[in-house]
């Protein structure tokens, strides 16, 4: 429905051809903004009701408290495989998290994995690459995730989120305790749930259009044929090469799946073209764009780095296994 709107409006009512380059981006630019901002509102609104019947304060208390032996970052990481979102997608369950007071190393578990593992990408590596490469992609993927998560939680660089989501935070956990102390009904409770939910979306709302707009314009103007030419003379340094060239652009692991296996027919080694594919959904600069309203630059570089190193290790890993 998104998309035929997007369709409608820039090919039928503005009268941009399809295959024009402005057209593409224009096109790529109104769909995934309304896709996104519908997105946040209708998980901030969910997020919301889950603290209506179990505070998130309580879940974070328990993951405070308890020893689980890092299998929390692995149920982040598995979850965010089985949820269908790219990196933008995945942003707004994200700042959902982290409002809530959940550790960071467990939300950041579920922001690496969700953009580069889900069931779409997964069925299209399988009939592409067949079940072993398939079935590595996805381990190297969740596990990417879990000690990612892992280490940046050891790290505790909660004090380098923004003073926003700090803020947020802070009103969420005065907020349940109020109508936990009041017994608020829950029906009382839906409209305030859903201003939070707008205040989330007026919040972000201009970091998400900056980035989508960054995307549009590289999704639309860049052609993939450069990547491969310059993959290609990379030689030994194709591996860091492909990450470096990745992180500008934008796009699902559904949609750069096809791109990959141009890449390898090519000629580009399997372990280059994955590093590729998982800077471009996991480490995008419109990720970066919008995760600034949540984090400091400073964090956003520890992230982009730390999972830029680790998606390097895996491209020289699958180079040498395969």
């Amino acid at each position: 429905m998104i998309q035929q709107l997007a369709d409608w409006l820039i090919y039928d009512l503005v009268g941009l051809e399809s295959s024009s380059r402005l057209g593409e981006s224009l096109n790529f630019f109104v769909y995934d903004s309304v896709k996104i901002v519908l997105l946040l509102f209708c998980i901030s609104i969910v997020m919301g009701v889950i603290n209506a019947y179990f505070p998130i304060e309580r879940l974070r208390t328990y993951l405070s408290t308890h020893k689980l032996y890092g299998l929390q970052y692995l149920v982040a990481s598995i979850f965010g495989a089985i949820t269908p979102f790219c990196s933008c997608s995945s942003i707004p369950l994200f700042i959902g998290f982290v409002k809530g007071g959940i550790p960071l190393g467990v939300t950041f578990s579920f922001l690496i994995t969700s953009p580069l593992v889900n069931e779409v990408a997964v069925a299209m590596f399988l009939g592409t690459f067949g079940l072993k490469v398939t079935a590595i992609y996805v381990v190297c993927g969740i596990l990417l995730g879990t000690v990612g998560g892992f280490i940046l939680g050891k790290l505790k660089l909660e004090r380098f989120l923004s003073p926003w989501i700090l803020q947020m935070q802070q009103m969420q956990i005065a907020e349940d305790e109020a109508y936990e102390n009041e017994h608020v009904p829950f029906l009382k409770r839906l409209p305030g749930i859903a201003k939070g939910a707008l205040g989330i979306v007026k919040g972000v709302i201009l970091y998400v259009l900056i980035g989508i707009a960054i995307g549009a314009g590289i999704h639309g103007y860049v052609p993939e044929g450069f990547f491969a030419g310059f993959m290609q003379k990379a030689g030994i340094f194709g591996v860091p090469a492909s990450v470096i060239l990745a992180i500008p652009m934008y796009s699902n692991a559904a949609g750069i799946v096809p791109v990959v296996e141009v890449f390898v027919a090519k000629g580009i080694p399997l372990g280059t073209a994955l590093a590729f594919m998982m800077s471009v959904v996991g480490l995008s600069l419109p990720e970066a764009t919008m995760l600034k309203k949540v984090m400091t630059w400073k964090l956003i570089g520890i992230f982009f780095g730390s999972v830029a190193l680790m998606i390097m290790i895996l491209g020289w890993t699958f180079n040498i296994i395969m």
